[in-house]
């Protein structure tokens, strides 16, 4: 099959499904699944926020005339246990280049651009069957297992979103993931149509906890700095050991005056808590100024702290080892 290089292509479309198949022998599409119950509830519409760009990388995509008002309201996905698709993680070739999707989830971080589609493929099937919904938190990976949750991070202004990779793509330049209407939304990018990102995959552990804080109001623990698994060699991530100190980060910025003022506002109101508000610090890692709380000696005496952060605060915390 040849694909016309000079047009978009997107695996939202049928195209990609066929592809897959006919390189792995399949003679017939696996049937449409049924979609996640993540449409947003529209209480009523209002104009669609300007944008310079449009969508992602198409010139004919962009936002819809009268997106829901209450984007901001959308959750974040919601990471669970979910087997992985039974056609979607097969090899498959597009504009020439070979493609071989994960197998298994594996520690896996990376950074490059992150771009958006929106209204030229709502209602279309992804590469998992189910329907794109440009409202809902989804993605789409060139090899990244289908399904599985990452968590996006904006590298500007260090917002993040957690958001479910169900589509392949994209395949365009240096572009490393395509991300929902609502997702770049909420990363502040629709304008720019791209912005370098961070992707972290959230890793079956992580999974389990969070799925185990939604239930009993716990704060999960998150995962630690993980190597980039190459195509050849799928790393494991360093092994923390047992003695490491842990750490609540409650911020991070690309500026010290930025970590500063989140450090004053803490330290007031932390002011009463004792050991919590003596415990603030700023870290420098990565470029970027983290406002960390701690040492604490166990994971267990972390998740107390945190507990009282996040009641206190409105942030929740992230465990970090240094």
């Amino acid at each position: 099959m040849t694909v016309d290089r000079n047009r978009p292509f997107r695996p939202a479309s049928r195209l990609v499904v066929g592809i897959a198949l006919a390189i792995s022998g399949c003679a017939t599409a696996p049937p449409p699944l049924t979609p996640p119950a993540i449409d947003p509830q529209v209480t009523h519409e209002s104009p669609a926020p300007r944008t310079q760009k449009g969508g992602g990388y198409y010139k004919d995509d962009g936002p819809a005339a009268k997106p829901p008002s209450n984007l901001d309201s959308i959750p974040d996905a919601q990471p669970k246990a979910e087997a992985l698709h039974r056609y979607a993680n097969r090899p498959y070739t597009v504009f020439g280049k070979n493609y071989v999707p994960a197998t298994s989830r594996v520690p896996y971080k990376a950074r490059g651009i992150a771009s958006w589609y929106g209204k030229k493929f709502h209602g279309e099937r992804t590469s998992s069957g189910e329907t794109y919904n440009m409202y809902a938190m989804t993605a789409a990976h060139p090899t990244l297992p289908i399904p599985s949750y990452v968590r996006v991070t904006r590298r500007s202004n260090n917002n993040s979103v957690v958001v479910r990779v169900n589509d392949r793509g994209p395949f365009h330049g240096n572009r490393l993931i395509d991300l929902s209407y609502t997702a770049a939304y909420k990363l502040g990018y629709l304008d720019d149509g791209s912005t370098p990102v961070e992707v972290e995959l959230i890793l079956p552990d992580e999974t389990r906890a969070i799925a185990k804080a939604s239930d009993t109001g716990t704060v999960p623990q998150t995962s630690t700095d993980v190597s980039v698994p190459t195509a050849r060699n799928n790393s494991l991530s360093r092994k923390v050991g047992p003695s490491a100190p842990i750490y609540l980060q409650l911020g991070a910025f690309a500026t010290r005056a930025k970590a500063d003022e989140l450090l004053a506002r803490l330290r007031i109101k932390f002011g009463g808590m004792g050991a919590l508000g003596d415990a603030l610090q700023i870290f420098l890692k990565d470029g970027l100024y983290r406002v960390h709380a701690g040492p604490y000696s166990s994971r267990d005496s972390a998740l107390v702290a945190a507990g009282k952060i996040k009641s206190s605060a409105a942030i929740t915390p992230l465990l970090t080892v240094r």
